[in-house]
């Protein structure tokens, strides 16, 4: 099979189309032949050479952690699925391939009338949103404020957090992203020096909760905004987030989360912005794409051309 690999850790050049052997479905597990796979600073950090603990990512590493396909492969004690289904799923690697093998509990049936891009892009960050949120405690009444709101994650949390009862949720983004945030909902705030400031003004009564996909500023800022620190989170400053005493986030994505969120999409309470689709030649590019930032909604990956 074909996948957008990384046989040496580096800068997005490195990401090459390589031919590997294509992988069986074990017992309990699928094999989907992948239509769209997502793009996340995630990936990113892997193709550069980083790891979380649990993860020993060796070259050739294919990146890509979210996907949508057909299943046309099942292992042994596999019910509830058979091939020829169409399905959103996650991994932790290797959704940058023609094939992805995965438990059967990390696969949800794509909704008929889901675009294929849009479910491509819509298990990691959505996911990633619907955690943060949850670990956060944001609810009926709440102020949220969401750093780097117009991307694909903060997309996501501006209309979990109106989905879920907040009174307001404020998003910060570049001025020409702030209409696409009106149109979610959320209120704009320009980034930068005096985000604090430009944040109370438009927030007087202050702010209960928030969430970091920007980086340290906007990690130090929410921590002088909020004031119970346990209710904010950060996808990116981890450090930052161990030196002001901020809970780190921790795992949590599951099948039942995946659902969840296909249930608010069929009820039309979330929509997804598609900025960028690239073929799987192409993945260095898509890769350069996430890295500049200040981007509106979701990269993918055409892992099939004619997704």
């Amino acid at each position: 099979m074909k996948a957008a690999a990384a046989s040496t850790f580096g800068p997005p050049d490195v990401l090459r189309i390589h031919e590997l052997d294509t992988p069986d479905a074990g017992p309990g597990e699928v094999r989907v032949r992948v239509k769209v796979a997502g793009v996340q600073p995630f990936d990113a950090a892997i193709r550069r050479g980083w790891a979380p603990p649990f993860l020993a990512a060796q070259p050739p590493a294919v990146p890509g952690n979210e996907f949508a396909g057909v299943v046309d492969q099942i292992g042994d004690r596999v019910t509830g699925v058979e091939p020829g289904t169409e399905v959103i799923g996650f991994s932790t690697l290797n959704a940058y391939a023609e094939y992805v093998v995965v438990p059967a509990d990390q696969i949800v049936t794509k909704p008929a009338d889901m675009p294929w891009r849009v479910a491509g892009g819509f298990s990691g960050n959505g996911q990633g949103a619907h955690l943060a949120l949850s670990h956060m405690g944001v609810g009926k009444g709440d102020t949220v404020l969401i750093n780097a709101a117009a991307g694909a994650l903060g997309t996501f949390a501006v209309q979990l957090a109106l989905k879920w009862g907040a009174d307001r949720v404020i998003g910060t983004a570049s001025e020409e992203n702030h209409d696409y945030l009106r149109s979610l909902g959320a209120v704009p705030v320009t980034y930068g020096e005096g985000l604090v400031e430009r944040v109370r003004a438009v927030a007087p009564d202050g702010v209960d909760a928030a969430l970091d996909a920007a980086g340290p500023e906007a990690l130090r800022a929410s921590a002088e905004l909020v004031k119970d620190r346990k209710r904010i989170r950060t996808m990116l400053s981890f450090d930052e987030a161990r030196e002001l005493g901020i809970p780190l986030f921790g795992p949590g994505r599951s099948q039942s989360r995946l659902q969840s969120l296909v249930d608010l999409y069929n009820e039309g309470g979330i929509t997804i912005h598609i900025r960028g689709a690239y073929p799987l030649a192409e993945a260095a590019e898509a890769h350069r794409a996430v890295e500049r930032g200040h981007g509106r909604g979701k990269i993918v990956i055409l892992v099939d051309a004619d997704s």
